[in-house]
């Protein structure tokens, strides 16, 4: 294959660098009450526009907490509720342990649909953050992947071309809207797989 000169290193968050499980969240409420998890996670799925928009930074926190509290019955406080909604992540250390690699030769930059209590709670403490050069958050930008606004802002923050690019996301509808934006992108499946990908593009 012939070199294909990237300058960028795009990497999706959640799933990828972070794997998520709501279950953690479901087993808290449910410890304060039978079924009350599962009623969140039933309302959580049926509503999941609501959330979208939450994401997109179109309804306060304030809103989507109180929304939330009002299908729990109010069982918990609202700082409970923001606790055990983003107790829910774990690191997923073989692909942060690439990182200070890439950062020696490619600008870094993360790309998430992700919300601000998420952010807060959640993920904000990770360490391995410092690696990327911009972070390019859904709830900051007003835009969701696959919509091309969210792209583009990675764009402007990076400085290069699009097909500059290279993109890393466990979505593959994410993937393909970014190459069919120039992006060169693959789809996470593991740890093993993505290192296939980078040798085979010659990232690493």
């Amino acid at each position: 294959m012939n070199r294909k000169k990237y300058s960028a290193i795009v990497f999706d968050l959640g799933n990828v660098l972070i794997p998520f499980n709501y279950g953690m969240a479901i087993k808290k409420l449910n410890g304060v009450e039978a079924g009350l998890g599962d009623r969140f996670i039933e309302s959580y799925k049926s509503n999941y526009s609501v959330h979208r928009e939450f994401e997109k930074g179109n309804i306060p926190e304030s809103e989507f907490v109180n929304r939330i509290l009002e299908v729990i019955d109010h069982k918990i406080d609202a700082e409970t509720f923001r606790i055990y909604y983003s107790d829910i992540f774990s690191v997923n250390e073989k692909v942060v342990s690439l990182l200070p690699q890439l950062k020696k030769n490619y600008k870094l930059i993360l790309l998430s649909n992700t919300d601000s209590i998420h952010q807060k709670y959640g993920w904000q403490k990770y360490e391995f953050l410092k690696y990327f050069d911009k972070l390019i958050l859904s709830h900051e930008v007003g835009a969701v992947k696959p919509e091309e606004k969210i792209y583009r802002a990675v764009e402007v923050a990076s400085t290069f071309p699009s097909e500059e690019h290279f993109y890393i996301d466990d979505i593959k509808v994410y993937v393909d809207a970014a190459i069919k934006l120039g992006w060169t992108g693959v789809h996470f499946t593991g740890y093993e797989r993505l290192i296939i990908d980078l040798n085979k593009y010659q990232i690493i």
